[in-house]
Order: C-alpha cells, then sequence, then structure tokens
C-alpha cells in the first residue's frame, strides 16, 4: 500500500534534519493496553492504520507504518498491548511483541501519566539491559498537573535510568516533532527498507477486516467484540467502485445472533459503519457485503490462528 505522508513533512521541517549518509531503522512502539499506542503511530505516519477504541487488545497485529525523508526511512511498528495471555491468540499476539523486541533499532516505550499500569517484569527487565536507546514517552500530559508530571517523571527514571523520557500528548499532537528528531539522530546508518512512496507492510484487504473490527469493537459489550475475527473472502477494484464481501467470525451460535441483531439491524449498523470509514480511507465508493459464521473456538485452535494471519 503506498500513499503520500504529508503530516510528517510538515512536523519535521521545524528541526533541521540533514544526515551525510542515508538512515533507516526499525522502531517498535510498546507498553501495556490503552496508553495510546496506536493513536500516536497513526500520527507520527500520518494515516489512520490503526484501529482505536477504548477497549484493551483493540489491536492484535504488528502493524508496520513507514515514513521516508531524503535521509532517512522510518519503519514504526504498532503492536499488541503487553498482557499475560489467557488463550492461544492473546500467546500469538504476544509473540509479535517479542518479534518487535527482536528487530527494534529504537523503542518508544510509551506510557499514560494517568494510569498506574505496571509493565510485565520480563519487559521491563529486557528495556533495562537493553544496548537499543529506549525513549519513553510520558503520554496525555495535556492533563496532567506540573506535580503530577515531575512525579511521574521521577519515578520513570527510577525504573529505566538508561531511557530518555519524552513527555508528549500523542492526541494533541504535542511536542512529536521532537520525538521524530531524536529517533531520526538514533537511526543506523543504512539504505532504504522499502520504497520511498510505501506508507505500510500490510495490504488492502488487512485495512477492510480492522475497519470492519474496529466498528464491531465500538457497537458489542462484553465478551462480543473478542470473540471475533474478520476475513476478507473477495476485493474486487473496479474503475468507480470497490465491491467487498467478508465473514464475520464468532465462536458460537449465541455470538452470531447478537452481531446479526433483531431483524438484522446490528449487522447493517455495523456495515454502514465500516463502509463510510473505508470509503475515506481508500477514496471511493464502497459496496461492501457481510456475512456472520461460526468458527468453534478459533482463538485457541492452532491452525485457524495461523490462517488468519497471527503468526510472528
Amino acid at each position: 500500500m503506498q500513499r503520500y505522508n504529508s503530516f510528517l513533512c510538515k512536523q519535521i521541517k521545524n528541526k533541521t534534519i540533514s544526515h551525510s549518509a542515508h538512515k533507516s531503522g526499525f522502531v517498535s512502539i510498546i507498553g501495556c493496553p490503552n496508553v495510546g499506542k496506536s493513536t500516536l503511530m497513526n500520527v507520527l505516519v500520518g494515516e489512520k492504520l490503526s484501529i482505536i477504541t477504548s477497549k484493551a487488545q483493540t489491536t492484535r497485529h504488528r502493524i508496520m507504518g513507514i515514513v521516508s525523508g531524503d535521509d532517512y526511512q522510518i519503519v514504526f511498528s504498532d503492536t499488541p498491548g503487553i498482557l499475560k495471555p489467557n488463550y492461544k491468540l492473546q500467546e500469538k499476539m504476544m509473540e509479535f511483541v517479542v518479534s518487535a523486541f527482536s528487530d527494534a533499532d529504537v523503542f518508544l516505550l510509551i506510557v499514560d501519566i494517568y494510569e498506574d499500569i505496571i509493565l510485565d517484569e520480563k519487559y521491563l527487565e529486557k528495556l533495562k539491559n537493553t544496548k537499543t536507546p529506549v525513549l519513553l514517552l510520558l503520554n496525555k500530559i495535556d492533563m496532567a498537573t506540573q506535580e503530577v508530571l515531575d512525579t511521574k517523571l521521577a519515578e520513570w527514571k527510577e525504573k529505566l535510568p538508561n531511557a530518555e523520557i519524552i513527555p508528549i500528548s500523542a492526541l494533541k499532537k504535542f511536542n512529536l516533532e521532537n520525538v521524530m528528531y531524536r529517533i531520526t539522530q538514533l537511526l543506523p546508518v543504512g539504505e532504504a527498507f522499502y520504497d520511498k512512496d510505501t506508507l505500510t507492510d500490510k495490504p488492502e484487504k488487512f485495512f477492510v477486516s480492522e475497519i470492519i473490527r474496529e466498528k464491531i469493537l465500538l457497537q458489542y459489550k462484553k465478551e462480543i467484540p473478542y470473540s471475533v475475527e474478520v476475513v476478507v473472502n473477495s476485493f474486487k477494484d473496479e474503475e468507480s467502485i470497490l465491491r467487498i464481501q467478508a465473514d464475520i467470525l464468532v465462536e458460537r451460535e449465541s455470538q452470531k445472533a447478537i452481531i446479526i441483531g433483531h431483524k438484522g439491524e446490528a449487522l447493517k449498523k455495523v456495515g454502514t459503519r465500516a463502509r463510510i470509514d473505508a470509503e475515506t480511507f481508500f477514496g471511493k465508493k464502497i459496496f461492501l457485503e457481510l456475512f456472520v459464521k461460526v468458527a468453534k473456538d478459533w482463538r485457541s485452535n492452532d491452525s485457524n490462528l495461523k490462517n488468519f494471519g497471527y503468526q510472528s
């Protein structure tokens, strides 16, 4: 997928970035659930690549967003929120986090200034002992007092003395040009990994499935959104319209009934909202057809998980 990134170009014009050699590298965005990782990557890349909701486990995959300039290329990785797995899907999600640790040239550890969330000790130890640069981004400072900010700065300096702490607001886009400037300084010298106009490594069908899943996360409560997987079976790009057919998979018949709703009204709302967002994303009219099917216990089935792309 390719798209020109105008937001970032505007951001970094305020900083002088000039290197004697081309720089490139992988920047892994990591942290606990719901701290703003996906919001951050979308802003830095200048495009909504990662879906965003208030629910934990919204991000299930490792999603790469690529930002290029004349003398640099940054490959960002948005990763699932770090948690202790309770079933195989979550185990696979954490494998994406492990893979992001293995190839990072820079870590962006994002933490919420108001949430007293404790990062899993094994990941904290990895960050303490790594020789890879760590930028600790203290997010949501637009809502914090100076006293709260000072307290959190002191706490994180003690927890991760090797990290460089940068207060930010991903939502308000505060101090992000400084983050970009520091990243470009820390990147190793190297050639671009992708064509300069490439935005992500994911295919277009992936973003259709994520847009649909986002609407399900926003519309349904309790366990329903976490029991859902979306599979795009048909993606026909015609001259004036995109024709897309997708299956919404659930684990039980009772969940299927809830997704469809009375006389199909709930499913119709999901389809309408997903179609509107997809039209904005792809920039053309879309005909979206959705079906709901049961794939029993798919979250614990290795074969299903592999087929759905849950492998690092």
